[in-house]
């Protein structure tokens, strides 16, 4: 009788124990790496129930290849609204989801005190033997830089001298580590970094990098991907990418940070 007892208690105890919220698998461009820093602690410090973020930073296209291929994140934050677009079309993510969060915005960015008095057209000076920019082919940023570059009038003169980087985090580290002269990255990576500078690129000479986040259908926490998403789009989500250097929704451009 006590050996029953004690076996009914035991299942009773594991009917009891409380299942694990899966992880909150996020997708995001690298242009967001800084912004998340801060992001990350202070959505986890506020989401009930709690889950654990797995963060993966890459250049939006291939973020957005490997979704379509099955990858199974949650949410999918992207440089670049059309291939948000592209990915609600496919049916990998839930279109009544998709919202603008931001807008980027290009620098040129170097080490030492220079970067301030920069534009497209220095970039031509022999002295910059090495210009990194993000492969235009799948990066948002790759993809204006090289627009800006073109309508500055200096891509023909530049373009033996650049360097790719897989995306735009990876581009902004080529320039920090010596391996390029300068680069041409978002201002969201060059605000707060020491031991460097930079210069505005003149925004009409590119299109907006209008950015767009989604939750997507291939991951296990969706319900985690909608509170993450809602408080990005909350006061103090915003605070946080206006003070990383983006532009919210509704805002206008402007030269400062």
């Amino acid at each position: 009788m006590k050996r029953r007892a004690l076996l009914a208690l035991t299942v009773f105890a594991l009917g009891c124990k409380k299942t694990p919220h899966p992880p909150l698998r996020v997708a995001a461009a690298a242009d967001l790496a800084h912004a998340f820093d801060e992001l990350s602690p202070a959505f986890s410090a506020e989401a009930s129930p709690q889950s654990e973020l797995k963060l993966t930073l890459g250049a939006s296209g291939l973020l957005a290849r490997q979704l379509t291929q099955g990858a199974p994140f949650d949410l999918f934050l992207s440089a670049d609204v059309g291939y948000v677009d592209r990915l609600v079309k496919a049916g990998v993510c839930d279109g009544t989801t998709a919202a603008s969060y931001a807008r980027g915005r290009l620098v040129i960015w170097v080490k030492g005190a220079e970067g301030a008095r920069l534009t497209l057209v220095s970039l031509s000076d022999a002295r910059f033997k090495h210009v990194a920019i993000a492969n235009p082919e799948h990066a948002p940023y790759g993809k204006a830089a090289r627009e800006a570059l073109t309508r500055a009038g200096v891509w023909d003169a530049l373009k033996a001298r650049i360097v790719y980087g897989e995306n735009v985090q990876q581009t902004f580290e080529l320039a920090r580590s010596g391996n390029a002269d300068a680069a041409i990255v978002g201002l969201s990576l060059a605000v707060g970094t020491p031991r460097g500078s930079w210069s505005m690129v003149d925004e009409a000479l590119y299109a907006p990098i209008e950015q767009a986040l989604v939750v997507c259908s291939q991951g296990t926490n969706a319900a985690g991907a909608r509170r993450l998403k809602a408080f990005i789009e909350s006061a103090r989500g915003r605070a946080i990418l206006r003070k990383s250097g983006f532009l919210l929704p509704g805002e206008t451009w402007a030269l400062a940070p």
